[in-house]
Parts: structure tokens; C-alpha cells; sequence
């Protein structure tokens, strides 16, 4: 923890232009809200307190950020400039010193080194406010930034700028050290004469200068590292820049992307090397892949392990499981939550496991339905074969123990066992345990009823006697 270093992010805007009734920092960019991306930047710096200013709907993000160490929430209402929602975080930061970082909940793409940079120039030229900026093509929107011999003198807003300082090119990025000590004495001398008649923070670089306090700015290189999302065009435009980050850093240690462009791989996933992604696959969440595996198209992946060697044909559905090094899954499989498929098992065509433990060597390879239960090693699981886990009111647990041999077409009515090396025989109902090395079969001896059909539909047949006859129902 760093004693003189306080954070405070704004999230109180209503982001209108999202067209959205969720406040615009909880959407969500490749699998993260947009304030965790900020959230997470901020920690680099290891402050002592974090304030985030919420104000439109800001019960919504209270909740998201939970209990969270270190962390304060304070409201802005009604919201009346940037300059105001700054002065909301005070009664939290009254009586400390050192340095406030003023990060937006809007920005995700900062990066640590950038805040680092911030603060060590900060507190080296002892400043009152230092300003990260950037150089763009189009400023259009942004605040520019006003200098005289180098120096800034000013920030002046888009609506407020004339038509030579809307030319230039250096843009505010709203990301800012300051002193605490003349801060929130400053910002009371913030006026609202401008043409939203807000109080703007960008303001307190004139009255800084005025009187006679240091401002100074870094420049950052990749101007994208500071856009904002105000729209969903926005918001689609830097999740590709985050999905192409990640896409390359990935290919970069080795792994395989078919076709970048159209595989989508979330910032928190790690992938071994020479492991091959085809198109069309999603990875989500905190999802760990191992080396030399091979993932076919579309396939969807979501705060999963996976081992190393192991194949996942296309279009399986894979959340919150566990497959071992080795194992074939799918194609169209779905593994939900707490499943763990062993080491060189098969999951095969349309077969479903919920909270299903599937033993090393086991298959089960056609139209299942796996629920509940704890199956051993090397069991094999025949096609149509359904875990009745559930009586209407209470979920059951179904164990198959190693080496069982489980007959197409069986039900398992929970809660049952299959003992060691047992055989269930096709077409099986099992509403009892089945003890080790027995074989279970439910169905009669099959019979035959000749002329079955023709009564029931009435048609004529021939009797054995050779005569016809019409047979009425």
C-alpha cells in the first residue's frame, strides 16, 4: 500500500448516448465491466484509498463492487460537472496529504505503466496538477489542450473552443495527478459560466496557473490507451482493439489462431503454447487451456480448465468444468458447471453433464443426458442412456463405479449405485443398486402377437388357414 496515494474514479454519468438503463461503466467489455478494467489499472499504483463517484443509478454499481478492501462510494446528485463530482469524494480524503490520481470509469484501456509515469512526474517537478494528454487526428469532442511557449495555460472544452482552438490537435484525456493540499480549495473557485453551465474540472489548470502553482502534462503514445466509451459504436470499437491485443499477445507465445479476426478471447484467459484455436471459438473468463490442444470451430468456452492434449470438436458448450489432460470432447457436447471430465476420457455427440465427474478412460460417446453422479474410470456410458436425477422435488446422486458397462437406451433412477465390472443390459430401468460384477436387466422375455396390426386397423389379413377376413375394431 502506498500511504501518499489516493485514487478517485468518476462514474456518475448517465451515458445517455448508450441508450442504455444501466449506468454506461457496468457494460460490459470482453467479459468485464468497463470500471473493473479502470479498477484493476488503479491498483497497480497500490493506493491507499479508492473513492468511486457514482451518481446515475449508483445503486447498481454499489453492488457490483460488492465489499471491495480500500474502497469508498460516494454519490454525486444531481451531477453538475466534473469539477462537482470531484468535490463529493472530500469528506473521504479530508486531512490526508499526497498525491490524487483522477481516473474516468469510462477509460479501460490505460495501462499501469502510463499511471506510473504519471505520478513519478507528479511528484518529481512537486506540481499542483499534472495532465495526461494525447495527439490525435480527430479531436472532434475532446477538450484541447492550450499552450504558450510549451507550457499549458488552459483546457478549453469542445462547445467552448473557437474556431483556431478547435484545430488543434492535443487532446485532454481527463486523467490527472494532483496535490492534495490546495485541491479541494481550489475547486470551490470553479465557476459554471461556460455552455452547459457545469462545473468543469478542466477549469482548475487556469486557477492553478493564475496562481502561480505548477501544472504539468505527459503525452501518451498510443492515443487509443485514453479513449473513452460513449456509445456502443465506442464500445464495439475498443473491444476489438482489446480482442487484437490479446489475440496477438497469445500468438506470440506460441499459440495458434486460425482466423484472429473471428475468435473472440477474453483478457484473463491463458493458453499453452501450440495449442490450435479455429474459427469461430469464444473463450470467457478466468478459462486456463493447456498445450497442444485443439479447439474446432465455434466452440464456446467459459471459466474452464482444460488440459493439456485435449481436443474440443465444434459447437460444444463448455462453463465452469474441468477436462483432464488428453480427453475428446464433443462434437455438440455441453459440460456445465462442476463437471470434470478425466484424463483421456470421451464426451461425444449431444451428450450433457451437469455436475458430473466422468472417471479417466471413460466414454460416453452418443445422446446422453450425465446429471448428478460420480462415474468411475474406464465405464463405458451407451448411447440414450438418461441419470434421472431429479423426482420433482429434490436432486438425487447416481455412483458408477470403475469398469461398469452401462447397455443403450438405460435410465438410472437416482439415487442408485452400479457396483465394480457391472452390466446394465439396453433398455434398462434401474431403481436399484446394481451389486459389483452383476448384470441388471428390467425388460421381459420378448414376445410376438401375430395380426396385431390388422385389428387394430381394421384391415383385412390372412388367417393361417389361409382364408381372409376383415377384422373390424
Amino acid at each position: 500500500m502506498s500511504p501518499d496515494t489516493h485514487v478517485v474514479v468518476l462514474a456518475a454519468g448517465q451515458g445517455t448516448r448508450m441508450k442504455s438503463v444501466w449506468p454506461k461503466v457496468l457494460h460490459q467489455l470482453s467479459g468485464r465491466c468497463l470500471i473493473d478494467y479502470v479498477l484493476q489499472t488503479a491498483d497497480s499504483l497500490a493506493p491507499e484509498t479508492i473513492t468511486v463517484v457514482v451518481g446515475h443509478r449508483g445503486d447498481q454499481i454499489r453492488k457490483h463492487l460488492g465489499a471491495r478492501r480500500n474502497l469508498e462510494v460516494v454519490v454525486q446528485e444531481p451531477q453538475l460537472g466534473t469539477a462537482h463530482a470531484l468535490q463529493q469524494s472530500e469528506p473521504v480524503l479530508r486531512g490526508r496529504s499526497g498525491t490524487l490520481v483522477l481516473l474516468s470509469g469510462d477509460v479501460p484501456l490505460l495501462r499501469p505503466e502510463t499511471l506510473l509515469r504519471l505520478t513519478e512526474t507528479h511528484r518529481r517537478a512537486k506540481a499542483a496538477a499534472t495532465v495526461v494528454t494525447a495527439t490525435v487526428d480527430r479531436p472532434y469532442g475532446y477538450g484541447r489542450i492550450v499552450r504558450t511557449g510549451g507550457r499549458i495555460v488552459r483546457i478549453v472544452e469542445e462547445r467552448d473552443a473557437s474556431p483556431a482552438e478547435r484545430q488543434i490537435r492535443e487532446i485532454n484525456s481527463g486523467i490527472y495527478a494532483f496535490d492534495l493540499e490546495p485541491l479541494f480549495d481550489a475547486l470551490r473557485g470553479v465557476a459554471s459560466q461556460n455552455a452547459q453551465g457545469e462545473y468543469y474540472l478542466t477549469d482548475l489548470v487556469g486557477i492553478y496557473r493564475r496562481r502561480k502553482l505548477p501544472v504539468e502534462t505527459i503525452m501518451v503514445a498510443h492515443p487509443d490507451e485514453i479513449r473513452g466509451i460513449n456509445s456502443r459504436t465506442e464500445l464495439a470499437e475498443v473491444s476489438r482493439i482489446v480482442r487484437q491485443n490479446k489475440n496477438e499477445e497469445l500468438m506470440a507465445a506460441g499459440v495458434t489462431l486460425v482466423d484472429p479476426a473471428t475468435t473472440y478471447i477474453d483478457p484473463d484467459v491463458e493458453i499453452g503454447a501450440d495449442t490450435v484455436i479455429h474459427p469461430g471459438v469464444v473463450i470467457q473468463g478466468q478459462t486456463r487451456i493447456g498445450g497442444a490442444c485443439e479447439i474446432q470451430a465455434h466452440a464456446r468456452i467459459v471459466d474452464s480448465t482444460i488440459g493439456a492434449h485435449v481436443s474440443v470438436n465444434s459447437f460444444c458448450l463448455i462453463v465452469g468444468a474441468s477436462v483432464a489432460d488428453g480427453a475428446a470432447i464433443g462434437p455438440f457436447a455441453h459440460l456445465r458447471p462442476e463437471s470434470a471430465v478425466g484424463e483421456k476420457a470421451h464426451v461425444g455427440n449431444f451428450v450433457e453433464l451437469k455436475k458430473t465427474t466422468l472417471g479417466a478412460g471413460s466414454k460416453a460417446n452418443h445422446h446422453a443426458y450425465l446429471g448428478d453422479a460420480t462415474i468411475g474410470a474406464n465405464v463405458n456410458i451407451g448411447a440414450g442412456t438418461i441419470v434421472c436425477n431429479y423426482d420433482g422435488q429434490t436432486k438425487h446422486r447416481t455412483s458408477i463405479e470403475d469398469d461398469a458397462f452401462i447397455g443403450s437406451d438405460t435410465q438410472l433412477i437416482a439415487p442408485v449405485t452400479v457396483g465394480r465390472g457391472a452390466y446394465v443390459g439396453t433398455g434398462t430401468t434401474v431403481r436399484e443398486s446394481v451389486p459389483p460384477g452383476a448384470l441388471a436387466v428390467s425388460a421381459g422375455k420378448q414376445r410376438n402377437i401375430e395380426g396385431w396390426v390388422a385389428r387394430k386397423r381394421g384391415t383385412d389379413v390372412k388367417t393361417k388357414t389361409g382364408k381372409t377376413a376383415t377384422v373390424k375394431t
